[in-house]
């Protein structure tokens, strides 16, 4: 299995404190607390995305923690042409376009059973089903689900994160 890494945990670090970027830390106490996250687009901290998802992705953690157990929403940016091949989580995830233009393809293949979701777009895939994206233009997606967050490349070659494709 695939879970994101101690090297994920230290971007998780630098890009969670969004949360608490504005009042004195207030956002970040009640968020502590279970209350209440606001955040405006400035506000979202990115940062590298982890190393088990194709470099050129930016990441930014809104609410919770993705390596542990409990809800979590993440976005990920996501430049023009950009692909992640075909994979599957533990856990189900929900999708929400944010920007750009996303394609996601329901199967085993990068062409298999295409759906094209425009900004505002939503899609809920339940654990397991094996899927694969690409994007036209820079893409923000915006995913929400129940953590740890992991993902499983069907091909391990396809997998960029050398050290837990070796799992």
């Amino acid at each position: 299995m695939t879970t994101w890494t101690t090297r994920t945990v230290c971007v998780l670090l630098a890009v969670a404190p969004a949360a608490g970027a504005d009042n004195g830390g207030m956002k970040e106490k009640m968020a502590d607390k279970g209350g209440a996250v606001t955040l405006n687009p400035g506000d979202i901290k990115w940062g590298e995305a982890p190393a088990d998802v194709p470099k050129g992705a930016q990441l930014g953690v809104l609410h919770g923690d993705p390596t542990k157990t409990g809800e979590f929403t993440i976005r990920l940016k996501l430049p023009d042409g950009y692909k992640i091949p075909p994979h599957w989580h533990t856990q189900p995830e929900q999708l929400t376009i944010i920007s750009g233009a996303f394609t996601l393809h329901m199967g085993d293949t990068m062409k298999a059973d295409p759906h094209n979701l425009d900004v505002g777009a939503y899609h809920y895939l339940p654990a397991k089903m094996h899927h694969a994206a690409e994007v036209k233009g820079e893409t923000i997606v915006q995913i929400n689900g129940m953590g740890p967050f992991d993902i499983h490349y069907l091909n391990p070659a396809d997998n960029p994160n050398p050290k837990s494709a070796q799992k």
